[in-house]
């Protein structure tokens, strides 16, 4: 059955950041009840999909994080990697939570929330951002707007691919990668972009296994493809505006683009980094405090400045150097309303069909 993927078409004129942190193992077990914090612990845990936290400690993560912990005292332990793997990991420590706060990609806050791993708390802020970018029950909100998007090497093209089509050129053969859909939140929106412009599942499948062929493979992180695209290892791969804005302050050959169907515009779709606060986090009212510094206008104000994406609140509107340049990647390009409800009721049938068509 075709993905009922397109809801609405309209300008990108407002954008989205993302968010990533660093894996580090969590152990030990859970000391509290929901919303209660063991033994009054000044910490804080966060499952998060990677692209928010820079290698060289400059990140949106790195600036509002330390703000936090000095203003708060809390310490902010950061656990990083793929929006769908934090997630399955997250429910596989159903019994023994160590998170206390979730944030990935949709469609997995939504598959967080339908795994029951969500308690509802609204934080302060979230009153400014849009209904679509939250949960109405509260069990999610968007702490910074994000975009799809792809990279390619500026160095070895002239210019940026156009079309989708093109990739398919023997020129990309063993220079292009993405990341893996339904592990990678980055990589599930390649195959959710690919349904939408070639207009349903078999047709979207029907050229991924084309493409197939000029792949190089399966990755859980789409952060890593970025440093491979800069030093010329690929010429293509996915990856989304926020993070990929960000890493291209230190990589100079780092482009971006985005795909259209031939003889249509580019599109793309807004991938905001949504957190929750985990149902028995260990250190629930921690988790609470953060989310609530998350969404307060210093940190959102910080989130083109610093993190190089776009603010959650609607209130906030930036007019640094990197807000500019972002909005002028934005121009032009049209931006569609993913059916994420039906993506998320589907997505195991959407990725196992995309699995079956590319032998992945």
């Amino acid at each position: 059955m075709p993905s009922k993927v397109l809801l609405r078409t309209a300008s990108a004129v407002t954008g989205a950041l993302a968010l990533a942190v660093s894996l580090t193992a969590c152990g030990g077990a859970s000391t509290a009840a929901a919303g209660k914090d063991g033994g009054g612990e000044k910490v804080v845990t966060v499952y998060s999909a990677d692209g928010l936290k820079s290698e060289k400690g400059d990140g949106w993560y790195d600036k509002v994080f330390a703000d936090f912990t000095k203003k708060t005292g809390i310490e902010v332990k950061l656990v990083e990697g793929g929006s769908g793997e934090l997630v399955a990991r997250a429910a596989r420590e159903k019994t023994n939570t160590q998170a206390d706060v979730i944030v990935t990609l949709p469609p997995f806050i939504q598959q967080a929330d339908g795994k029951g791993l969500l308690q509802a708390y609204k934080p302060q802020g979230s009153d400014k951002v849009n209904g679509g970018d939250k949960a109405a029950d509260g069990k999610w909100t968007s702490v910074v707007n994000n975009y799809f998007g792809f990279v390619y090497n500026k160095k070895e093209l002239t210019q940026a691919p156009r079309t989708w089509e093109e990739l398919l050129d023997a020129k990309y053969k063993g220079k292009l990668q993405y990341s893996t859909p339904g592990v990678a939140g980055d990589g599930t929106a390649v195959l959710i972009k690919a349904m939408h412009d070639f207009g349903g599942k078999e047709p979207a499948n029907e050229y991924l296994k084309k493409l197939q062929a000029n792949n190089v493979g399966p990755s859980s992180s789409t952060s890593k493809l970025a440093p491979k695209t800069d030093k010329g290892e690929l010429l293509v791969a996915n990856g989304d505006v926020q993070m990929n804005y960000a890493q291209s302050k230190s990589m100079p050959n780092l482009g971006i683009w985005f795909p259209a169907k031939d003889g249509g515009k580019p599109t793309t779709f807004a991938l905001p980094y949504a957190a929750g606060l985990v149902d028995k986090a260990p250190h629930g009212e921690n988790g609470k405090k953060l989310l609530d510094f998350l969404l307060g206008e210093d940190a959102q104000k910080l989130v083109s400045e610093v993190g190089g994406g776009f603010p959650a609140r609607t209130d906030v509107k930036p007019t640094d150097a990197n807000a500019v340049e972002l909005t002028k990647i934005m121009t032009g390009v049209e931006v569609f309303e993913p059916d994420w409800a039906d993506i998320d009721k589907n997505l195991s049938a959407y990725v196992d069909a995309w699995k079956s068509a590319t032998g992945s």
